[in-house]
């Protein structure tokens, strides 16, 4: 763990370098400890860390750092597996924008690309870009696809997409450059929290 200052009032806490399901284990674990520590006035977890925002009135940029590391020291030391709760999106992929364009950059036929889209079980590594806006990984490495050259002005709400190798849900209609395999009807992107699992499946089956 590493801990740097941000700015007068806030630190980021670092759990790694690189993005993996261990590392975003620490991070929700930690942010879940932290949630307890007190004078503490927002925390935003990450790929790979946590911003955490004190109170001035508090603590100063060293205080802070010393009373994070007695907080989480309180504990055993080691990280509780911590997967959040599971989220089941139906997806219809005959309304899928870029499907057959993936699957034809991938030389495998459209059903193959859904069942490689609908196998894992994502997690949330970070939500931003929109409210709600979850990114999800790690998609199969199989169907890892690059963004699109040209962005599309008006990417419909629910538009279920993929990009390089992560997926996700647009909550709102926005301009945005992910490849759309389909369309989902699910609504309640509030739930989203890092650290949770997202399954996709088939809306026809």
């Amino acid at each position: 763990m590493k801990i740097e200052t941000v700015s007068v009032d806030s630190v980021m806490i670092y759990m790694g370098i690189i993005i993996s399901e261990e590392v975003l284990d620490k991070v929700q674990n930690t942010y879940t400890r932290l949630k307890s520590l007190e004078h503490v006035v927002d925390l935003t977890p990450s790929y790979t860390s946590i911003l955490l925002q004190y109170d001035i009135f508090y603590y100063d940029s060293v205080s802070i750092k010393n009373a994070i590391i007695n907080h989480l020291s309180k504990g055993d030391g080691k990280y509780e597996m911590h997967r959040g709760k599971l989220i089941k999106i139906p997806v219809d992929y005959t309304q899928g924008l870029d499907l057959q364009s993936v699957a034809d950059f991938h030389n495998i036929s459209s059903q193959e690309l859904i069942d490689k889209h609908t196998q894992p079980i994502y997690r949330v590594y970070a939500i931003g870009f929109l409210v709600g806006f979850a990114y999800l990984g790690i998609v199969d490495g199989s169907i890892k696809t690059p963004r699109l050259e040209t962005p599309r002005t008006k990417v419909p709400k629910g538009s279920v997409g993929i990009a390089e190798s992560q997926t996700a849900v647009y909550p709102e209609e926005s301009a945005g450059g992910w490849n759309i395999l389909g369309i989902t009807e699910f609504d309640d992107f509030h739930l989203f929290e890092v650290g949770d699992s997202v399954r996709f499946t088939d809306a026809r089956i």
